[in-house]
């Protein structure tokens, strides 16, 4: 009982507190004023009587007042941390070479994996309805024959995306290395000695103080998690940027066993990369694209269903793989609820917060089971929806959860269907094809959804700072991954 009233005490305050007029607090300033009025004759002829008295009191309104507005100022600069803005970011473009068209697939998988008939026929099916393409990516390793998982390659396909995101990243924003102050580096599931933040800052020889990070382990939602943590570092140290590249390495983790739950990532993972510029600093405002407003962050890792239904695990023949079980949707939705309700208040207009409220108080108090927590409408909210290209699966489950029209989740799909299932940087490439349509104008606001493993969901909110024009209509900014294809989609 007294945990269910913290949670009703908590979401009022989350909810309402917000919307409670300021007008409320002049309340007793107006008293005050009242009963001042009663004495006004009598306070007038004392300040026409004593000078004194009068140059006193001014210059107490003044001191006053300076020691107020003093106060404001300190108060404000502690309160409100410094804007960050996200000043550009690319995405890596894979060569055509390293296309895998499904029927290609499928050949390696029947030649080179030692499957059964009924393990590629699986595939084959995965395949069909997983939303993929015939142009997505695997990396230079796997398209040897026999697939070379060796550290050679598996260090030759991180370079390779690390490099070209990065080298567009500074063509574009004209900044130089050694202007960075912050490095964060997310790749799951391969990292090296020396470590990725090693690598980049030996390629473009930033300078010694640079602050680097390594973030291993965190899947599909580690991009999110790399932002975050730029972003509290920038709001800590001022006058300064920060570089995130979110990637995941396929090379050594290709499943080659007969375990069909460790076979879906096979069909669905693709090779990708994003570099992100952020910026603390004046100067960057005003080439800067979006501000980044809110990151929430929802961690349901000490629910047991949760924590083991996605991982890296061996399968009974020993042979190492990426598992997802049947419970991934129901987590990922239940994830998903529990992120907007921390996330509602901070971005929904005041109606949709009262309603969203009101429904759940009652919910808690009633507890009919046949009654529905009202879901708030984000698309008051939000212009543009990025949501984790991680299946068709869970561009379904989000779309329904939140009841988006086709055309809110298009980037998603496209994204999935032309590149895969690209892991921590599939929603930097739905925001690029959400400019190469065109479709950016200022103030638009954007809502990152990235998903994964442990189990977690998490948010970014951006916010459009001026009207971004596709990359193939300004000479100097190119990379866009849709430039030479956005023709062709939706498709």
């Amino acid at each position: 009982m007294k945990s269910i009233n913290f949670k009703i005490a908590e979401l009022v305050y989350h909810y309402l507190i917000p919307v409670i007029p300021v007008s409320v607090l002049f309340i007793p300033l107006i008293l005050v004023e009242a009963s001042d009025k009663m004495k006004h004759e009598d306070a007038y002829e004392l300040w026409h009587h004593h000078h004194i008295i009068r140059c006193n009191l001014f210059g107490t309104i003044v001191s006053c007042a300076g020691v107020i507005v003093f106060v404001s100022v300190i108060y404000m600069r502690r309160k409100h941390p410094p804007t960050v803005y996200v000043v550009d970011f690319t995405c890596y473009r894979p060569p055509t070479h390293l296309q895998v068209p499904s029927e290609y697939f499928l050949e390696g998988v029947k030649r080179y994996c030692n499957l059964s008939d009924s393990s590629a026929e699986f595939q084959r099916k995965i395949l069909e309805r997983s939303g993929i393409g015939e142009e997505t990516c695997l990396p230079e390793g796997m398209h040897m024959k026999p697939p070379s998982r060796t550290l050679e390659f598996a260090r030759k396909e991180a370079e390779d995306v690390m490099f070209g995101s990065l080298d567009n990243l500074f063509s574009n924003t004209n900044i130089k290395s050694e202007e960075i102050g912050i490095l964060v580096v997310n790749c799951s599931l391969f990292n090296t000695t020396p470590s990725f933040t090693d690598v980049i800052i030996n390629k473009y020889k930033m300078k010694s103080s640079v602050k680097s990070f390594d973030l291993s382990g965190m899947g599909c939602r580690a991009g999110v998690i790399s932002v975050d943590l730029a972003k509290g570092i920038l709001q800590v140290h001022t006058n300064t940027c920060a570089i995130v590249l979110s990637t995941e390495n396929i090379t050594l983790c290709g499943y080659d066993g007969d375990d069909k739950s460790m076979m879906i990532a096979n069909c669905l993972f693709r090779v990708g990369g994003a570099a992100v510029l952020l910026s603390n600093r004046n100067q960057d405002k005003r080439q800067a694209k979006y501000k980044l407003v809110h990151t929430v962050r929802t961690h349901y890792g000490s629910d047991e269903e949760a924590y083991k239904c996605m991982g890296q695990y061996e399968d009974d023949a020993g042979k190492l793989g990426v598992f997802l079980s049947k419970s991934v949707m129901p987590v990922a939705g239940s994830a998903l609820r529990t992120n907007i309700t921390t996330l509602g208040p901070l971005v929904l207009p005041l109606g949709e917060k009262l309603r969203y409220l009101i429904s759940t108080v009652a919910n808690k108090v009633v507890k009919n089971p046949k009654t529905k927590t009202y879901v708030p409408d984000f698309k008051l909210a939000f212009e543009h929806f990025c949501i984790h290209a991680g299946g068709r699966a869970v561009i379904d489950e989000i779309e329904n959860n939140l009841k988006l029209s086709p055309a809110h989740v298009e980037a998603s799909r496209m994204t999935l269907h032309r590149f895969g299932n690209t892991s921590s940087s599939s929603i930097w490439y739905e925001l690029a094809y959400i400019e190469a349509k065109g479709w950016m104008g200022k103030t638009n606001r954007i809502w990152q959804i990235a998903l994964g493993g442990g189990f977690k969901c998490n948010s970014a909110v951006l916010v459009a700072l001026k009207n971004v024009k596709p990359s193939h209509l300004v000479s100097s900014n190119k990379g866009n991954p849709w430039e030479d294809c956005i023709h062709k989609y939706p498709m």
